[in-house]
């Protein structure tokens, strides 16, 4: 049975629903997750106007994801030679991603880049270091996500994210794993 895109929807949350969800979690929304938030919310997304562990948990995913990588054998080329002593590798991953533009959860495991604070960023479905683009910015990923097409236009270049989305053919250090 197909889901309506329309049934896909809630309705929205107020301005003031948005600048508590933004100072509850520290975060501040580019303009045009803003304005989509304004007139609607996805269903299936996350509940902005209240405390919201899910929430919670996926600003912790990048980090969580990629030290499960790292664990496991893949280390990022850019990071220099991998250290034998796990806290180091650690502390290497944990300065990247302070160094990084956050990701805010929109549904599940993708993510909008909460800098630049402009509208267009591109929408990422990050899974440790298998990331990679799911929308040149929120429109076009939610015709992907509800229509269930794959199509990726120009994107702007986020900073780490966008090397990771684009470094699939980078050779990574360490043993090969196979992820689930």
């Amino acid at each position: 049975m197909q889901i309506n895109a329309m049934d896909r929807w809630a309705p929205g949350y107020t301005q003031s629903e948005l600048d508590a969800a933004q100072e509850r979690y520290g975060l501040n929304f580019p303009p045009d997750l803003i304005a989509l938030f304004l007139e609607k919310q996805p269903r299936e997304g996350y509940r902005w106007n209240i405390e919201d562990h899910r929430i919670r948990e996926m600003l912790e995913w990048p980090l969580e994801a990629l030290l499960f990588d790292v664990d496991h054998g893949l280390w990022w080329p850019g990071w220099g030679k991998r250290p034998e002593d796990i806290s180091l590798r650690h502390g290497i991953v944990r300065e990247a991603l302070a160094q990084a533009p956050r990701l805010i959860p929109i549904l599940s495991h993708r993510f909008l880049p909460e800098t630049p604070s402009e509208a267009g960023n591109p929408v990422f479905s990050m899974h440790g270091f298998d990331t990679v683009y799911y929308g040149a910015n929120l429109s076009q990923y939610f015709v992907n996500e509800f229509g269930g097409t794959y199509n990726v236009g120009p994107v702007r270049y986020i900073p780490f994210w966008s090397d990771i989305a684009e470094g699939h053919d980078q050779t990574f250090t360490g043993a090969p794993y196979v992820g689930s």
